[in-house]
């Protein structure tokens, strides 16, 4: 019985959110409506920071037609005063974020004004202005520049992209944050505003000042004479989830210092907007925590001295002349952690590590010590010096009164570079991922603005393979899902399994859900160059033709027809989401092999049947990365250790047969590296290799790697009575220290596209024997492959050719190889032709 309610409980959650979805899109084919204005800060937390004081400012402007302004509160931000103070203003509206109104709002609304991101489903709409005017210039590492920042900045990279207009409080956060950290020089197609900080003009506003000390009177009690000491720190915690996490910091901080400076001073603590709820909650911290329904600005308007550590807070501060300390006890560990674009030392104020030091400064300063006052006014001078009451006035000028100010507004679009997007596959450790980090390691990023692309990251062998690509791409991490119908997304999947490659452009609803996942993605970005790397997702596949006006490119890493007859847990499950792969190919510029000789295959087979002209099939072959074979080869097998490419997996120390072949030995090793699945046939080698042992038994042979057939294979050891002399040793992130330590590699695939182990073990200088395919004679520039046919019996007598000592180490110049590479790369990516978007 609890099982059946557990089921319809289930069924109707699936049951909402699918009318939901629904509701949702439907919202977002009505009408965009002039002059609206949907306004969000901090996710809903309340009316504030420069959302608020924009919002306030077209209120005094009746110039500027607006028939409605629209706040998104949250469920904390719901209770805040702001409600209260418009109820009876017929022309300010609240709504509650992620609900169906809210949702509504933000597909219709004319003008949208946030300080941090839209949620994951946002695509701006045509129609729509996006202003986004973010929460402060920055003084920790932001974007790419964080730890883990091209994860931590998609959803904001994804709404600058989207932004008609960046807001930026002066030159410094133009450069080092929206240019550099957030890499939109070549990207952003929107303007940068350069005119202060609309939320500072609460500072110079004496209603504003004579406000906010009744308020403050009403929580903290009255002020009177006391000085104003407003400690406002930067969120530490590990996540926005767990909001407790440093709050018994913050309050024995805040008792501490109250204490130390006496009652004179009237400590305040501004905490994060996350954390606000929790702490405002805490016993002991009642009439110490300012209320978050009070703009951040219009406490420091009051505030005689302001105790930060690494909040931008401090640069809105400048603008008063007052005095600022900053308490760092951790300065080292933050530093490491998360980083500073300023040293500590540099600051315009001191920095303290102790409390009582703390204390110590803030009344010396108090008490007007002339020792950091150079400092302030050269810093106030550099950061703030249109930070003086009329940003507000100045940006809606410009945004709402469509003002020419050229001194103010300036573009990041202009760049040398050629602007490429990469689809780089699922990131899985396989040879197309390996191959997709070598391109992006060895692509002329001066040439090239590169941008790659992929599903967000989920397990640690994605992670892994994410945290490797080179940190000169710009990263775009698809999170969330495509918006549209029910019945679209039906559509769309009858597309796939019908193998249409037509409906997606010319049903109208069908083209207009692609482009939809196109802006939601990518914003306004263009770029000229469009690959799909990857070449096996008929989804991705559709997307890269959804973008606009460009170059576009697929990759085909095999014999494309033979990879539909391969089998996965026993059936063809690549079969039809090939075929619908292939019925865009047409539509596609360049079908890219990565062979010469691969490439005829595909245009033999696949150019006919797929009216698909020969000249489109070209090719390009893959990058090696000759750096990380020499390096990975260099460290010892006794030293390796099992990465866990299956979380699942835990970590091990390598067992006895890896002390064996890293140590002296008088055996010799074959050694092969690949997937364990048909079309690599291990077992052909397994076969051949048991004819071997019977004449050498000093032979040996290592398999690396992992799949679906590891099962069978091992069982087939078995079977042939090999256990003691057959390794398979699971997956490797390294696999180079094997291969380097053996004596011969070999290859036993029915087909390959491009195969890299083999150019990776010519980098070691390995001795090679490979049954024969395709693409298998020209995988090395000077041949050096002793290449045997696809028998049990011809790899066997391969491999024993080679224990005579009758295969050669191959000649291979990694180098001139790469330049070759790179050039068939740029060709390939030109195109023959460019079609009508």
């Amino acid at each position: 019985m609890k099982r059946s309610r557990q089921r319809l409980l289930k069924l109707f959650r699936k049951i909402r959110r699918a009318i939901r979805s629904e509701l949702v899109y439907r919202a977002r084919r009505s009408p965009v409506t002039s002059g609206t204005i949907l306004y969000e800060a901090f996710g809903g937390s309340g009316a504030l920071c420069n959302p608020e004081a924009i919002f306030r400012e077209l209120l005094r402007s009746p110039d500027v037609r607006v028939n409605r302004h629209t706040w998104a509160l949250d469920k904390a931000g719901w209770k805040s005063g702001i409600r209260k103070e418009f109820a009876r203003n017929p022309l300010v509206r609240f709504v509650r974020r992620d609900s169906l109104r809210y949702h509504r709002a933000l597909a219709t609304c004319a003008y949208l004004i946030n300080n941090a991101t839209f949620p994951a489903e946002f695509s701006k709409r045509a129609g729509q202005i996006y202003l986004n005017t973010w929460h402060g210039t920055p003084l920790k590492q932001m974007g790419y520049d964080m730890p883990d920042g091209a994860s931590e900045a998609a959803n904001t990279l994804r709404n600058f992209l989207s932004a008609d207009y960046l807001l930026s409080q002066n030159s410094f956060m133009t450069h080092t944050m929206y240019e550099r950290a957030y890499r939109l020089r070549g990207a952003y197609r929107g303007s940068v505003i350069e005119a202060g900080y609309p939320r500072v003009d609460h500072q110079f506003d004496p209603a504003t000042i004579e406000a906010t000390r009744r308020r403050l009177g009403a929580s903290a009690g009255e002020i009177g004479d006391r000085r104003v000491v407003l400690y406002a720190p930067t969120w530490k915690g590990e996540a926005f989830a767990r909001p407790e996490d440093n709050i018994d910091e913050l309050l024995l901080t805040t008792q501490h210092l109250q204490a130390a400076l006496g009652e004179r001073f009237l400590v305040l603590l501004k905490t994060h907007q996350s954390a606000y709820a929790y702490a405002a909650s805490r016993t002991g911290l009642q009439g110490v925590v300012v209320p978050n329904e009070i703009p951040t600005n219009a406490i420091l308007s009051v505030t005689d001295v302001l105790v930060t550590d690494y909040s931008s807070i401090f640069f809105d501060f400048l603008a008063t002349g007052r005095p600022i300390v900053f308490f760092t006890p951790d300065a080292d560990d933050y530093s490491a952690s998360r980083g500073t674009y300023i040293p500590t030392a540099d600051l315009p104020g001191p920095s303290c590590v102790s409390e009582d030091d703390l204390a110590r400064q803030v009344r010396m300063l108090d008490d007007g010590d002339p020792s950091w006052r150079d400092r302030l006014r050269d810093w106030r001078a550099r950061y703030t010096p249109l930070d003086d009451g009329g940003a507000s006035k100045r940006v809606i000028d410009i945004v709402f009164r469509g003002v020419t100010d050229e001194s103010r507004v300036s573009s990041l679009l202009e760049s040398p570079r050629i602007p490429l997007l990469i689809y780089l596959g699922g990131m899985r450790s396989n040879g197309i991922t390996s191959s997709a980090l070598n391109l992006l390691a060895h692509l002329d990023h001066e040439t090239y603005d590169v941008s790659a692309v992929f599903a967000r990251p989920a397990g640690l062998q994605r992670w892994h393979n994410q945290s490797l690509v080179d940190p000169r791409v710009r990263q775009f991490h698809r999170t969330g899902g495509m918006n549209g119908s029910k019945l679209g997304h039906l559509v769309r999947r009858i597309v796939d399994w019908r193998a249409d490659g037509v409906t997606h452009r010319a049903v109208p609803s069908q083209a207009e859900m692609w482009d939809e996942e196109w802006v939601r993605c990518f914003g306004d970005t263009r770029f000229e160059r469009v690959v799909d790397f990857s070449g096996y997702s008929p989804f991705w596949a559709t997307l890269m033709l959804h973008s606009p006006p460009a170059i576009r490119s697929i990759w085909m890493h095999n014999d494309m027809e033979a990879e539909t007859g391969r089998i996965i847990r026993g059936k063809p499950r690549m079969s039809r989401t090939l075929r619908a792969v292939f019925s865009l190919y047409n539509q596609f510029d360049s079908l890219v092999s990565v062979s010469e000789s691969l490439r005829d295959v595909n245009s033999a087979s696949l150019s006919a049947r797929y009216d698909i002209p020969a000249e489109e099939f070209t090719f390009a072959s893959n990058v090696v990365n000759e750096r990380r074979v020499i390096d990975g080869s260099h460290l010892g097998v006794q030293d390796l250790v099992d990465f866990p490419l299956d979380p699942d997996t835990e970590l091990r120390p390598v067992p006895d047969w890896a002390r064996e072949l890293g140590g002296p030995h008088t055996t010799r090793w074959f050694c092969t590296v690949g997937r364990f699945s048909t079309e690599k046939n291990q077992a052909r080698l397994l076969r051949a290799f048991a004819t071997v042992f019977a004449d050498f038994p000093d032979a040996r042979l290592v398999l690396v790697g992992y799949g679906p057939l590891r099962d069978e294979l091992e069982k087939l050891i078995d079977d042939l009575g090999l256990r003691q002399v057959v390794v398979i040793t699971g997956p490797h992130s390294n696999p180079f220290p094997i291969v380097a330590a053996s004596d011969f590699f070999v290859l036993s695939s029915n087909y390959e596209g491009q195969p890299m182990v083999l150019l990776e073990a010519a980098i070691i200088g390995l001795p090679m024997v490979s049954v024969r395919f395709a693409s298998v004679d020209s995988a090395l520039p000077n041949g050096d492959i002793l290449i045997v046919d696809q028998t049990d019996e011809a790899l066997a007598a391969g491999m024993v050719e080679a224990l005579r000592g009758g295969v050669a180490a191959p000649r291979f110049d990694p180098e001139a190889y790469n330049r070759g590479v790179l050039q068939e790369f740029d060709r390939a990516t030109a195109g023959t032709r460019t079609r009508v978007a």
